[in-house]
């Protein structure tokens, strides 16, 4: 269940990029960072998936509630920021290449984390997700 919308969270991320930039980029079935996030929808969706069938005073909720924090916390917070810093270095790495053409141009990822609001989109889809599965599969 956690992996299945894990999957839709990133076809997601395919559509609104089609309807955003009127194209197709089957780039954005693989790459991290976007709308929904994907990382906040797995977790959430195996935490609430283990809440839902183990029970939500078991061991096994707290630990993947647990998880689940961790994680997203890590998609918005440090990655973000490292997305930021990424930023800032090809900006000074397009300077130096003013100056300096012999430098190697190797560019640094800027989209790896998520905002907040993706987070919160990811987390709500992956209780939904979990929810509709646990209702109606299981």
């Amino acid at each position: 269940m956690a992996l299945i919308a894990c999957g839709l969270a990133q076809f997601l991320k395919l559509v609104i990029d089609l309807i955003r930039h009127q194209k197709l980029n089957a780039r954005a079935l693989v790459t991290t960072g976007g709308m929904p996030s994907s990382h906040a929808t797995l977790v959430s969706a195996l935490a609430t998936g283990i809440g839902l069938t183990a029970g939500w005073s078991s061991p096994e909720f707290a630990i993947a509630t647990t998880f689940a924090i961790i994680v997203m916390y890590d998609a918005a917070g440090v990655r973000q920021a490292a997305g930021k810093q990424a930023r800032i270095l090809n900006q000074i790495i397009d300077e130096l290449f003013q100056e300096k053409p012999e430098f190697n141009e190797d560019r640094l990822k800027e989209l790896l984390g998520h905002t907040p609001f993706q987070v919160i989109m990811g987390l709500f889809l992956g209780v939904f997700i979990a929810w509709l599965s646990c209702r109606y599969f299981l």
